[in-house]
């Protein structure tokens, strides 16, 4: 680019826009399980880059298996596998969170969705509950009755959104192993109504996405068994999910996931035996095949991070 002083005209600023260096993506997560119990620790990367996680501050409340979602400038973490509470941080800075208000049950790892200023979060307790809520990620509050998934279940890690829709995908329901997608129209309240179904039935695992395609990876089969199927879907379709590849190692249950306009990262993961990783694996959403290696979590035992929130995701395209 050439270095020019003074003012720029428009025609100058659009002939070289392409050289402009894009706004670093940050990618957060907070809370989850270590080997030692649950933790509060919220953490973050660059996702455009490769590299580890760096400590953010804490949340609110030690929990593991929250939910997460964000607008462009506010992250939110709601609830956890025994709590209710919902607290924020802002994306662009480091610190503590912020206590934000409640939801009426805990999330047990419920799928969350937003369009980045409205999030909803499938607020699934212990047992399989079909309950979501809403909040405005702008205010403080309590959240808000939405509706109702189309099938009762727990463990609906695996979510994406565009900026209209959003996706929640599997769980527990009668047993483990779901396949079932349902879709929400975010700006609205009302009952999910069903998308398709998963390649491989699963409960946990992470999902993210771009503002056209959805995807899902990791989670525990019908077996219980350790699923490293990738797949995807088109959100602004409806259809059954289509093979995207392979996690790098067979993690199950709770790994974690976040993504940028162009990639999604995987988070740690649950390896059985109470073993726990603190890798992070990326693919490129536009693309199809397996995951590649990203960077690591704070530490070894750091292990798993079940929720993940961006500044870039699909819901702010």
């Amino acid at each position: 680019m050439p270095n020019y002083n003074g003012v720029w005209s428009i025609s100058t600023q659009y002939q070289y826009a392409a050289d402009w260096p894009s706004p670093p993506q940050r990618g957060i997560m907070g809370g989850g399980r270590t080997s030692a119990g649950a933790t509060n620790v919220i953490q973050f990367i660059n996702i455009t880059t490769l590299g580890n996680a760096s400590d953010f501050g804490d949340r609110t409340v030690t929990q593991a298996r929250p939910s997460a979602l964000s607008s462009a400038t506010r992250g939110v973490f709601v609830g956890g596998q025994t709590g209710n509470t919902i607290d924020y941080i802002t994306i662009a800075s480091t610190g503590n969170a912020t206590d934000f208000g409640d939801t009426t049950n805990s999330t047990y790892g419920g799928g969350s969705v937003s369009n980045g200023t409205r999030g909803v979060t499938h607020t699934a307790t212990g047992s399989a509950d079909n309950t979501l809520q809403y909040i405005t990620i702008a205010s403080t509050g309590d959240a808000a009755d939405f509706g109702n998934l189309t099938v009762s279940r727990r463990s609906s890690d695996k979510a994406c959104n565009s900026t209209t829709r959003g996706c929640i995908a599997g769980g527990v329901a009668a047993a483990h192993g779901s396949d079932v997608i349902d879709y929400i129209t975010t700006a609205s309240t009302g009952n999910a109504t069903d998308f398709g179904n998963l390649s491989v039935g699963r409960s946990q695992g992470g999902g993210g996405g771009n503002s056209v395609r959805g995807v899902f990876g990791g989670g525990e089969n019908a077996s219980q068994a350790a699923v490293n199927t990738i797949d995807y879907i088109t959100i602004a379709s409806t259809g059954n999910a289509s093979d995207f590849g392979d996690l790098l190692a067979t993690n199950s249950g709770t790994i974690g996931a976040l993504s940028g306009t162009t990639r999604l990262i995987f988070c740690g993961g649950y390896l059985g035996t109470d073993a726990r990783t603190d890798v992070m694996q990326s693919v490129e959403i536009a693309t199809t095949g397996n995951s590649t290696d990203f960077g690591d979590l704070l530490a070894a035992d750091n292990g798993v991070s079940t929720c993940g929130i961006s500044d870039a995701h699909g819901g702010l395209a």
